[in-house]
């Protein structure tokens, strides 16, 4: 899998317009299974990464992992900082493709397991990352993008078995996971910029 080095601050700028936009989306998911704060903490992570990748040396990527692993709370504050540096060592190192993007993500996703001990079927990010991960490495960024939102959906089916939302067990069911919905954004604005052709489904439609 090659292709055209991946434009980050693209990304990041797309990245950033979708969570704006999903701000309400998130928290209204959140307060579902959660305390209410992903959305205002997704926000305010974007925001600042914008700021620093404005203002320093740090692309797209690299902002990210900086500002969520030392500035964004919550619990999946941290997590999203794993997989933000991880994507961003990944496209460092050489050419910044498909290839190297499908790298950064596997790593990123291998470093949340471990720090998380999350597994596919526990309601959280990565019950959409895995499965983009694996259509990732197979099938390009717009299919990345369509898994990682049928992750998503799934998760309006499960009983959450980590973070906050395990507190609340089957209640937490009927809406899917705010944290695996933010994955999905991401995957979706990556294959928007890289693939512009392509058709990509916006993760917040119909949630509004």
């Amino acid at each position: 899998m090659t292709g055209h080095p991946l434009d980050q601050d693209a990304v990041l700028a797309r990245f950033a317009r979708d969570v704006e936009d999903g701000h309400g989306v998130l928290t209204d998911l959140d307060q579902h299974s959660g305390d209410g704060d992903y959305g205002d903490n997704l926000r305010a992570g974007v925001r600042l990464a914008v700021a620093a990748a404005g203002r320093g040396p740090q692309r797209g990527f690299g902002a990210l992992g900086e500002v969520f692993l030392d500035e964004v709370g919550g619990t999946s504050g941290p997590l999203l900082g794993l997989l933000f540096s991880e994507i961003a060592r990944a496209l460092s190192y050489g050419s910044a493709d498909a290839a190297a993007f499908a790298a950064g993500a596997r790593a990123g996703l291998t470093a949340i397991q471990r720090v998380g001990e999350a597994e596919v079927g526990d309601r959280t990010m990565v019950d959409a990352l895995a499965p983009a991960v694996t259509a990732l490495d197979r099938s390009g960024y717009a299919a990345a993008a369509a898994a990682a939102l049928d992750g998503a959906e799934r998760t309006a089916e499960l009983a959450a078995r980590h973070g906050r939302a395990s507190y609340v067990g089957e209640r937490a069911k009927g809406a899917p996971d705010p944290g695996a919905v933010g994955v999905a954004l991401l995957f979706a604005a990556v294959a928007a910029v890289a693939e512009p052709g392509a058709e990509v489904a916006d993760p917040l439609a119909g949630r509004a």
